[in-house]
C-alpha cells in the first residue's frame, strides 16, 4: 500500500503555478543622461555598465528597458515603476525600491544588500541566480513571483502577502514571517529553508515531506509541546 503524503486529505489540492513574464524587449536605445532624476520618463532604453551609485530616481517609470551591469549603492527609486523590463547583474547596497510597482521583470544574477522593496507591488517576477541579504519586503504584496537558483539571506517579509510564489533550488536563510499571509506558496523546491520567525505563518505554503521533519521541532515549540525521548 502507497505510504500517504502529508498533503493528502480530501481537500488536498494542486498548488497553482505561478504566472511568468513573458518578456519580448524591442530594440533599445542607450540612456542618454550622466544620471537618472526624479519622476523620469523611460521607454526603450538601455542602462549598460552605469555607475548609477546615489541616483535619484524617485517616481521614475521604466517600460521595456534593460538595466545590465549597473552599480546601484544607494540608488533611490522610491515609488518606480518597472515594467516589462530586464535587470541583469546589477549590484548595489542600500538600493532604495520602497513603495515600487515591478511588474512582468527578469532580475537575473543580481548582487545586491540592504535593499529596500517594503510596501512594493511585485507581479509576474522571475528572480534568477545571485545572492540579496536583508531584502526588506514589510508589507509588500509578491503575486505570481518565482525565485530560482538565488540565496536570499535574512529576507524580511513581516507583514507581506504572497500568494502564487515558488522557490525553485534557492537557500531560504533566516526569513522573517511574521504576520505575513500565504496563499499557493511552494517551498518545495528550497534547498535550504531557514524560518526565523512566523512559523505561525505558513498556512497556505506547500512543504515536502522532509521539510516538515526538518520544521517539527519548530511547530511543536509554536504549540508549546514538549517533545523527550
Amino acid at each position: 500500500m502507497a505510504k500517504p503524503t502529508a498533503s493528502a486529505g480530501p481537500s488536498a489540492r494542486a498548488v497553482a503555478p505561478v504566472r511568468r513574464p513573458e518578456l519580448a524587449l524591442p530594440e533599445l536605445r542607450p540612456h542618454d543622461a550622466d544620471a537618472l532624476r526624479p519622476d523620469g520618463d523611460h521607454d526603450g532604453a538601455s542602462f549598460t555598465d552605469l555607475d548609477l551609485d546615489g541616483a535619484d530616481g524617485g517616481g521614475s517609470t521604466f517600460l521595456e528597458c534593460a538595466l545590465r551591469g549597473c552599480s546601484l549603492n544607494g540608488t533611490r527609486l522610491t515609488r518606480a515603476r518597472l515594467l516589462d523590463s530586464e535587470l541583469t547583474g546589477v549590484r548595489g547596497v542600500g538600493t532604495e525600491l520602497a513603495g515600487a510597482e515591478v511588474r512582468d521583470v527578469e532580475l537575473t544574477d543580481a548582487r545586491l544588500g540592504g535593499t529596500q522593496l517594503h510596501g512594493a507591488r511585485l507581479t509576474r517576477v522571475v528572480v534568477r541566480g545571485g545572492k540579496i541579504d536583508f531584502l526588506n519586503l514589510r508589507q509588500s504584496t509578491l503575486t505570481d513571483v518565482a525565485f530560482e537558483g538565488c540565496v536570499l539571506v535574512e529576507p524580511d517579509l513581516a507583514g507581506a502577502r504572497l500568494e502564487r510564489v515558488s522557490f525553485t533550488d534557492c537557500a531560504l536563510r533566516g526569513v522573517d514571517l511574521s504576520g505575513a499571509t500565504l496563499r499557493d506558496v511552494d517551498l518545495r523546491g528550497v534547498a535550504e529553508l531557514d524560518i526565523a520567525a512566523g512559523f505561525d505563518r505558513l498556512a497556505g505554503a506547500v512543504v515536502s515531506t522532509v521539510q516538515l521533519m526538518d520544521l517539527a521541532p519548530a511547530f511543536a515549540a509554536q504549540l508549546g509541546v514538549r517533545v523527550e525521548d
